[in-house]
């Protein structure tokens, strides 16, 4: 648990402490100096008793007691200085900033434990090891430049690896975002991005806490602490964002090798980070942006105007919001003409408004007030506005920080001359401002935050989902795939609508069922994993002479043993599956069904158990949501009952962890409702 001692130390010393720069127990020792640390500042070397005007000391026993230590020494002795310090010294914080621990393999993860466990017994905090070290607003103690500049009014930051967070510090900087604190865990031994999140929550207050959290992590080892402590804090008013690295095979092996731990599978965090309300970037420009526009108002809605001199990167910021799911609405006839007499000939007031390069600040001035005060149907703004050399820029920037501060709604300032104007754009972000230099990667982040949901309650739907029928299935069920009959019996206790079928093993069996159920009829073989694959689907049978041929040629499919007839529906074909995830749960997919899961690749995700507003934004946010709409005249399908049955299954399987996969693939959908035409279950005890 992170304590005051980590966060606001009395005293410090650095172990390991040099005159060399170019070492990292130098430069620390060299950043805590000039941070300006009031408290007392130690340092331990062996050879030295001066080190860059800090008194040292040749043995660790020697030195008085010390609140937080910083380590960077050999791996080997950071043991004996660690047990000297918790049992002599009454040490409670740690950051070790050595490497040679649980990234170089079983030696060194041994080594890491022993010392986690040492200061878990003292009651201490541990950051590290193999990480950068910590920045709070009481001292700078990092081995790496730049130090960011802090503010309160600046951005939380944690991250599970030492040169991102530096390179992410390094992207944050030149937009003008600052930083209240930041945290690199490494190892993270004892203290992870989840522990940081908890203290952050705990310790929230709405006064002089900064509302902005940024994350970088490669693995996830307590994700129930993540979506607790990231969705408690979203609901207390902050927002957060963050990039899970290791999304590939390759990627997940490369962040195993850098932090000596599991990475998880993207589809699980993609599931977490959306419950929790988590806007999910991916890279350090994406990143930074995103937290410069949480820096801002907040955005209320997805109609966005784009005032501009320059039509190329206007253009280009209306893709890029357009593809995101975000608005750029054509202004009514009456504004447009009040807009176009503010301006000179030859400007547009469409949406974006061009106002052409001869555009003059007071032009500018009006424009943006009219947009703010006047436009009821437009939630934000953004400006964009270059040198071209007709402008006084320190003009252009002192109207730009006075429309920020005083406009109702968010402005968004794209100032890409940051090469010709970088005086006055550093006048300009001196006064507290962001500059966007790139409006795609701005479009891009606009549409990352608008399409975040809200933290998920924390509930569970049961209405008419029989739990106990469900437990007596399972625990009646043996290991492997489960029988058709089983499956509609285990769906039925849910309550998810399941087509009318049944299993023939013989040519009177399945007369008899084909005039009970009525034709036209679907057969599907029982026992082999995936049909279409060995022909064992024929569907639309209108005879009884055609239901004998495909009876009989199916029998005599390798692994059949029995045939499946259904009674035969017309609609969309839908998909919803789950799989099983350790540490997670079930991570509940959807999308369109049939041969469209796998080749259009085209399904959201979500953590099981599931509410409805979750299940309606997984829909909402597939590509081919049109399609589930309605398009083209052909009717969509009933959206609700759709949520309904995602849901359902989330409540079943939040029972049923033996569950390790589960296909209903396909469904049929239509406005009338959704019924579960073939369906695949897996249990593994």
């Amino acid at each position: 648990m992170i304590n005051d001692k980590l966060i606001n130390p009395g005293s410090i010393v650095v172990v390991g402490g040099s005159d060399d720069l170019l070492k990292p127990g130098g430069k620390i020792l060299k950043n805590i100096i000039e941070g300006g640390f009031s408290g007392n500042l130690f340092v331990v070397n062996p050879k030295q008793d001066l080190i860059q005007g800090v008194r040292s000391y040749r043995d660790i026993r020697d030195i008085p007691p010390a609140d937080l230590a910083i380590l960077a020494i050999p791996s080997r002795f950071c043991y004996e200085v660690t047990e000297v310090l918790t049992k002599e010294k009454g040490t409670k914080a740690f950051i070790i900033i050595s490497a040679g621990f649980s990234e170089a393999g079983d030696e060194g993860r041994k080594l890491e434990k022993e010392i986690a466990v040492l200061v878990e017994k003292a009651g201490g905090c541990l950051i590290g090891p193999n990480c950068i070290g910590v920045v709070t607003q009481s001292y700078h103690g990092v081995f790496t430049t730049p130090v960011p500049k802090l503010s309160e009014k600046g951005c939380d930051f944690v991250s599970g690896s030492g040169a991102t967070a530096l390179f992410i510090i390094e992207s944050a900087l030149p937009k003008g975002l600052s930083f209240a604190s930041v945290f690199s865990v490494g190892n993270s031994a004892q203290t992870g991005v989840e522990e940081v999140l908890e203290y952050w929550d705990l310790n929230y207050d709405p006064v002089k806490s900064s509302p902005i959290k940024i994350i970088y992590v490669e693995t996830i080892p307590n994700p129930d602490k993540l979506l607790h402590h990231a969705s408690s804090l979203i609901r207390k008013g902050c927002r957060i964002a963050a990039i899970k690295a290791g999304t590939t095979e390759a990627g997940s092996r490369a962040a195993s090798s850098h932090t000596g731990a599991m990475a998880s599978s993207d589809s699980a965090v993609e599931a977490l980070f959306r419950k929790a309300g988590i806007v999910r970037c991916t890279g350090r420009e994406e990143l930074t942006t995103v937290a410069s526009v949480f820096m801002h108002r907040p955005l209320k809605g997805r109609n966005i105007a784009i005032i501009t001199h320059a039509g190329g990167p206007a253009v280009m910021l209306t893709d890029a919001l357009s593809a995101g799911g975000m608005n750029i609405p054509k202004l009514e006839t009456e504004d447009q003409n009040r807009i176009l007499s503010m301006m000179n000939t030859g400007a547009s007031a469409v949406n974006p408004i061009d106002m052409i390069a001869t555009a003059t600040i007071d032009q500018l001035d009006r424009v943006i007030e009219y947009v703010d005060k006047q436009l009821a149907t437009i939630d934000g703004m953004s400006v964009i506005f270059g040198n071209n050399g007709l402008n006084d820029m320190t003009e252009v920037y002192d109207l730009l920080h006075r429309k920020i501060n005083s406009c109702n709604k968010p402005l968004y300032p794209i100032l890409p001359s940051v090469s010709s104007s970088f005086s006055e754009l550093e006048y300009f972000m001196n006064k507290g401002h962001i500059n966007f230099p790139d409006e795609v990667v701005l479009g891009r982040a606009l549409t990352r935050i608008s399409n975040t949901p809200y933290p998920a309650e924390e509930k569970i739907f049961l209405d008419e989902v029989d739990v106990p029928k469900i437990r007596r299935i399972i625990d009646n069920a043996e290991n492997g795939y489960l029988a058709p009959s089983v499956i509609q019996e285990l769906l039925n206790a849910a309550s998810i609508p399941v087509v009318k079928e049944a299993v023939a093993s013989t040519r009177r069996e399945i007369i008899s069922l084909s005039n009970k159920m009525g034709y036209p009829l679907a057969l599907k073989v029982v026992g082999p994993v995936h049909k279409s694959d060995v022909g064992g689907v024929t569907l639309n049978i209108k005879s009884q002479n055609h239901l004998e041929a495909e009876f009989r040629r199916m029998k005599n499919i390798k692994g059949v043993t029995g045939v499946l007839v259904q009674e035969m529906l017309s609609g969309t074909e839908l998909f919803i599956g789950a799989k099983y995830e350790p540490r997670f749960g079930h991570i509940i997919l959807c999308g369109l069904g049939g041969i469209f899961v796998e080749v259009l690749g085209d399904v959201s995700s979500g953590l099981a158990p599931l509410t409805f507003s979750e299940a309606d934004s997984m829909i909402k946010s597939l590509r081919a949501y049109k399609i589930i709409k309605g398009t083209r005249g052909k009717p969509g399908i009933n959206e609700s009952r759709f949520a309904e049955i995602i849901v359902r299954l989330s409540s079943l399987l939040r029972f049923a962890t033996e569950i390790k996969e589960i296909d209903l693939n396909p469904l049929i959908g239509s406005q009338k409702g959704i019924t579960v035409v073939d369906a695949r279950i897996r249990i593994e005890k």
